[in-house]
């Protein structure tokens, strides 16, 4: 190649992929030095210069003059000698090509990197371009692409998985996904493995933002800010409880993101591929807060200790199963929602009395036949209800029978 064909070609590539050409040109002088040191074995380090009109090529050797440095050994002047060798065009030919494509590829991740920088945390569609074991490669749009990590953390203790359980995907299918994180390629941080050869965007499909950012999508009221969304708990891939107010008096929150006929929360779990929500009311009062959490299930009372966070929960003997869920999830995702630490514990095992005298009845009294219930009537002055049976005929135990008579 000639030097007027090299110049000219890096003019070009420097104008179609929007890099500076005076920087490619200086990186491919520091990429030529180091091998023209290498190829001309030479004694001192060289300095290679190009014509920025002609783009002839000159390489220096500079050679040290005077003594050096007695504290840094370091040479403080050098006399550049002309070691040019006859072919260097052509060795500079085959060193441009390496070091283009290294600039090339570090200048379109900085420029990702400062378009995408500030949308962490933005719901963007994608096309699955392929998948590994460990990542899969989405397409945002032309010329920019993401990764979605799975990897095996047990195995891998330093990366993500940001794949449900259960989700697989197949090429040319379009996800939404979230923006949690673009790598800045100057970062001075510890590089993961292989960074250079990944996607610089990592997106997620479990992160809890996901959700909210599909009610917003799905629920004009939510995108206007009448309706907020306070909490969310998420198991990815299985179920996730959503808490929201209205701003409004007179609008129902769960309504407006449950949608006629429950059609706009379907939109949202189709899109999370049938995972169950929750939408549930939120309330001021941590008591109330925390029944609506538990819903399904129907709480009988909560017991609130504000000072260590601590809710006890009584519910019904038939409603102890529902309350608690497979595998405690629905409790432990209320415990996540709420951020109070709940201990749900049935009628039955507690003796918990029918009436409180504390304000945090949850139930219509009314409801409630203590005959027929077939429990012992007695509440102690701690507001404990006896655990016994009451006799036949009687409202109370053979040990309280004595109140019968009061």
């Amino acid at each position: 190649m000639a030097s007027s064909e090299l110049i000219e070609a890096l003019q070009a590539l420097a104008h179609e992929r929007k890099i500076d050409e005076f920087y490619l040109i200086e990186r491919l002088e520091q990429s030529l030095a180091k091998s023209y040191e290498r190829i001309l074995d030479l004694e001192w380090d060289a300095r290679v210069t190009i014509d920025r009109q002609t783009g002839r090529i000159y390489v220096y050797e500079l050679v040290p003059v005077g003594e050096p440095d007695e504290e840094t050994g370091e040479y403080e002047e050098y006399e550049e000698r002309d070691v040019t060798p006859a072919d260097v065009s052509r060795i500079a030919a085959q060193n441009a090509k390496g070091v283009i494509a290294s600039i090339v590829r570090e200048a379109g991740r900085q420029s990702i990197f400062e378009e995408f920088s500030d949308r962490v945390g933005d719901l963007v569609t994608g096309t699955v371009l392929q998948g590994t074991p460990d990542f899969t490669i989405i397409k945002i749009r032309d010329g920019v692409e993401a990764e979605l990590p799975h990897y095996d953390v047990k195995r891998n203790p330093n990366e993500r998985n940001e794949r449900p359980a259960g989700e697989h995907y197949r090429h040319n299918q379009r996800l939404k996904v979230l923006i949690i994180e673009v790598r800045d390629p100057n970062s001075d941080a510890p590089k993961m493995r292989g960074e250079q050869a990944r996607p610089p965007i990592v997106v997620s499909r479990t992160h809890p933002d996901l959700i909210r950012r599909l009610f917003e999508i799905e629920v004009p009221e939510i995108y206007d800010g009448m309706v907020e969304i306070k909490s969310i708990a998420r198991e990815p891939g299985a179920r996730s409880k959503v808490a929201v107010a209205s701003r409004e008096a007179n609008l129902d929150p769960v309504g407006a993101c449950v949608g006629p006929k429950g059609s706009r929360v379907r939109m949202v779990v189709e899109e999370l591929r049938n995972e169950r929500v929750d939408v549930i009311q939120w309330a001021e009062d941590p008591a109330v807060y925390v029944a609506n959490a538990l819903s399904p299930a129907k709480v009988t009372r909560v017991m609130v200790d504000e000072e260590n966070h601590y809710a006890t929960v009584i519910v019904p003997d038939d409603q102890l199963s529902l309350a608690i869920g497979k595998e405690g999830q629905n409790a432990r995702l209320a415990a996540r929602l709420t951020g109070w630490h709940i201990d749900i514990k049935s009628t039955s095992f507690t003796g918990e009395p029918l009436a409180a005298s504390d304000g945090n009845m949850l139930i219509d009294e009314a409801e409630i036949d203590d005959d027929e219930a077939g429990v012992c009537a007695f509440v102690g002055e701690d507001g404990v209800r006896c655990r016994n049976h009451a006799r036949p005929g009687s409202r109370y135990c053979g040990v309280h029978a004595e109140f019968d008579e009061v």
